[in-house]
């Protein structure tokens, strides 16, 4: 009785204490090592209707390859995940498998569910380690198919694309590739070296060509693409860059960031580290406005970077969009949260740098079209919180250029491509596009879902032709 009581607990995962963590960009979660993940890999029922499956956008074929590492064979575990997903390293770590294959688990009915995410971290760091490299096709067909963006959509398309025996292109804007892997998510969440570049790796390994620093609608249209070099398809995986903001007074003012710039000087660029030469800004009381990920991410940074930090968020702790393990993961670090609070002014000194922001207390109202209680203001209620950086994480929009350079394709008032979830095909014809182009800022994972279902659109058409 009393094991089968041990059942009904996960193995716990070794991770940095917080004290030490606050003060490095070392990877936070250490994962579990083979005895740790066979232990918890036992917890696997191997459903025959399994709901994981249904809950991962990828559908990895998840009790096949517990049940290969029950056994040990860890290779072989990851031959299952390479069928459906050629970034089992990042997905394993920034997945939101709560709401997803881990929040089906039958076994979190009564207890707690199986860690499918932490389970796939292991295979997939096991890989790495041993030199594992899912197969590539024996030959291509001779079609070309151009890839825009490197991104978790981007890769997921390429390599899906690359297997099926296309020679695929990806254009990537920046100097190095990876898309938000590369210049969104931080070190401590997310290795560049050791987990991102291997994962890359692994799709130009299928035989996917990736050139950088080429922006699509400047350097080349997508017109260009097909017309004078040869390629029969185009694939949008160009993600959505563009920054938004509150639109209050003093957000012009110096000290005022956005998260995609402040986590791109750090991320891409290592501003953190000293052997780079990178600006950015390093305050000694700093305020992040928003709830979600990138809020956590950008908060988490400037708190490592020497700052005090606080959340400042309109809504209730239970409305945060962030992953529960981040929000867990902030507060045990040291950050402050501000919860029912919206900022109405950011203030500044003489010289125009940020100095203070001034908040307004909210309560909660009856329902958004969000299916979240709307935040209401409280009259009388602003108060100061100083500060002498301001980094707005309120979400992303995609890039124009590359619509307004593409004839034919058409977007929504939100400036998405609009394409068809089912198989990525856009209003031109032989042009797909999927991820944050097309939706907004999403999950890695959803880009990802986007890029199979692109890969298998372009297929259909370029085999029905």
């Amino acid at each position: 009785m009393e094991a089968r009581r041990d059942m009904m607990v996960k193995v716990p995962v070794r991770e940095q204490e917080p004290q030490v963590r606050a003060a490095n960009f070392e990877e936070v979660c250490l994962g579990y090592n083979k005895e740790e993940a066979m232990a918890e890999a036992e917890r696997c029922l191997n459903c025959k209707n399994a709901k994981c499956i249904a809950g991962c956008p990828v559908a990895i074929d998840i009790p096949a390859f517990i049940e290969e590492v029950k056994k040990g064979e860890i290779e072989e575990a990851a031959r299952v995940i390479a069928k459906a997903s050629a970034l089992p390293a990042v997905c394993g770590r920034v997945c939101p498998q709560e709401t997803q294959c881990e929040g089906q688990c039958i076994r979190g009915i009564k207890g707690e569910p199986v860690s499918i995410g932490k389970l796939e971290r292991f295979v997939a760091d096991w890989s790495r380690e041993h030199g594992f490299v899912p197969e590539a096709p024996e030959k291509t067909n001779g079609k070309k198919v151009a890839v825009i963006g490197s991104g978790p959509c981007g890769l997921t398309c390429a390599g899906d694309l690359a297997k099926l025996g296309y020679e695929v292109t990806i254009f990537e804007a920046l100097h190095e590739p990876g898309g938000v892997l590369t210049y969104g998510i931080p070190e401590f969440r997310l290795p560049k070296e050791g987990v991102v570049q291997p994962e890359i790796e692994n799709v130009k390994k299928l035989g996917v060509k990736l050139e950088t620093n080429v922006i699509i609608g400047k350097s080349v249209t997508i017109d260009e693409l097909m017309e004078e070099e040869g390629f029969q398809a185009v694939f949008i995986g160009s993600g959505a860059g563009l920054p938004k903001f509150m639109g209050i007074p003093g957000e012009n003012a110096n000290g005022v960031f956005s998260a995609n710039e402040y986590l791109t000087r750090s991320n891409l660029m290592k501003a953190f580290r000293d052997d780079y030469d990178t600006p950015l800004m390093i305050g000694k009381k700093v305020v992040v406005v928003g709830g979600g990920n990138v809020a956590m991410d950008a908060a988490r940074t400037a708190l490592r970077l020497g700052a005090e930090v606080h959340i400042v968020y309109r809504r209730s702790e239970k409305e945060l969009p962030a992953r529960a393990e981040e929000v867990h993961h902030a507060k045990e670090e040291g950050i402050r949260f501000n919860l029912l609070t919206n900022p109405v002014e950011i203030l500044t000194d003489e010289n125009g740098w940020v100095n203070g922001i001034i908040c307004r207390r909210m309560e909660l109202g009856e329902p958004d079209e969000s299916g979240r209680r709307r935040p209401v203001e409280k009259a009388g209620s602003d108060f100061r919180i100083d500060a002498d950086t301001v980094i707005m994480a309120l979400g992303t929009s995609p890039n124009p250029l590359i619509s307004a350079t593409t004839e034919g394709l058409s977007v929504n008032r939100w400036k998405c491509i609009i394409a068809d979830e089912a198989d990525g095909k856009t209003t031109k014809e032989g042009v797909y596009a999927g991820g944050d182009a097309v939706t907004g800022a999403a999950t890695v994972i959803l880009a990802m879902e986007a890029g199979r279902a692109g890969a298998r659109g372009i297929d259909e058409y370029l085999s029905g032709k």
